[in-house]
């Protein structure tokens, strides 16, 4: 080979190792890029807000006792067993709660209805929210990790042995309850309030609004694998999936305006599959939002009318007042002003009745 060929071909074997050298570099960078959004999202840890947290105490009658089982990478997980202690229970209902909130706690009104109408409720906080262990809830993936590991506990708990078991759950909650079927087959009832079918659905979904379609369409497959590599097939679980694993009784609500779980990531794609067959129940709301539709007609018009309150106090403040002095005022405000009786027993009780009703109906 000519002197001229073979300096040639040493420039072009050091452009191929240039140009591989690029993209690895870009495949890395965009990697870690994919793994920062992803712990943006789920690398945080969740609390209730002292000041709106429900007690038992504020509901008649309730009743709770407290349990402690372990997840997967052996956190602890607290766990509330509600009930009225006067009598045998219906059927045993596992509660699985939203993401970003905190734990359980924000829905224990409905918990208390479900009592007051003979079911016991084994509620619970996900890793990383409130009384459960963790630094973080880590993904979506791991509500439906959790709530295996909590049936499974439920399993092993004598007491539990003679009861139906069902399972309700509210956006991550829904998701969970649904997804865990792949997993735990063997319940009742589910009732899934505005759930999603995959945790990358809604990952997109979120994303969206920070990155844009065409920066998600980027992103979506780096996530997909980080999420990939935590949780294993967990992140490829999808409720269709549980669905077709189970003979379990399915309700699905979802109000048509919710934002924050679109319905076109759960409801639609269910009802699609699943309208006509008898098993399944769909509530179709419209204009209550991904919230709104918990809360009854009372509890709404007294959360306006505290939050026009709470904003005149602002107003009334001095306009350099420092975040944590105002942090301080405001805590001390909801605790003076917060009427505790209106606030705490403002459940849709139109709504839980017909959820009641279906976990009746299911008991057998």
């Amino acid at each position: 080979m000519a002197k001229a060929e073979k300096k040639k071909m040493k420039w072009y074997y050091k452009l191929i190792i240039i140009v591989l050298s690029v993209i690895l570099a870009g495949a890395a960078l965009l990697a870690g890029i994919g793994a920062l959004v992803y712990e943006q999202f789920f690398g945080i840890r969740y609390e209730t807000y002292a000041p709106y947290a429900f007690h038992t105490e504020d509901f008649e009658g309730l009743m709770c006792a407290d349990y402690e089982f372990t997840s997967d990478a052996g956190q602890k997980l607290a766990g509330y067993l509600y009930h009225k202690g006067d009598g045998e229970a219906k059927g045993l209902i596992v509660f699985a709660h939203g993401l970003g909130g905190g734990g359980h706690n924000s829905y224990m009104d409905g918990i208390a209805y479900m009592v007051q109408n003979g079911y016991y409720v084994f509620a619970y906080d996900v890793t990383g929210n409130d009384n459960s262990e963790g630094d973080s809830v880590k993904g979506l993936p791991q509500g439906v990790i959790d709530l295996q590991y909590a049936l499974e506990f439920l399993d092993k708990q004598e007491e539990f042995y003679h009861l139906p078991v069902m399972l309700i759950g509210h956006s991550w909650g829904g998701y969970s309850v649904t997804n865990v079927l792949n997993y735990y087959p063997d319940v009742r009832a589910v009732v899934s309030m505005a759930g999603f079918d995959t945790s990358i659905d809604l990952i997109y979904s979120f994303g969206l609004e920070f990155a844009g379609e065409a920066g998600m369409n980027i992103m979506l497959p780096v996530m997909k694998a980080y999420e990939k590599l935590k949780f294993g097939d967990y992140a490829e679980s999808t409720a269709m999936n549980g669905f077709a694993n189970s003979e379990a009784a399915v309700m699905v609500i979802h109000s048509d305006d919710d934002e924050t779980v679109p319905q076109k990531y759960g409801y639609d794609i269910w009802y699609e599959k699943y309208g006509g067959d008898p098993r399944f129940t769909f509530v179709q709301l419209t204009g209550q939002g991904h919230n709104d539709f918990l809360n009854g007609e009372d509890r709404s018009v007294y959360t306006e009318e505290f939050n026009a309150e709470f904003e005149k106090y602002r107003d009334s403040l001095p306009e350099d007042i420092a975040e944590e002095n105002f942090e301080t005022l405001k805590i001390d405000y909801i605790n003076k002003n917060l009427d505790r009786e209106r606030w705490c027993n403002g459940v849709n009780t139109e709504l839980f009745d017909e959820i009641i009703a279906f976990f009746d109906a299911n008991l057998d």
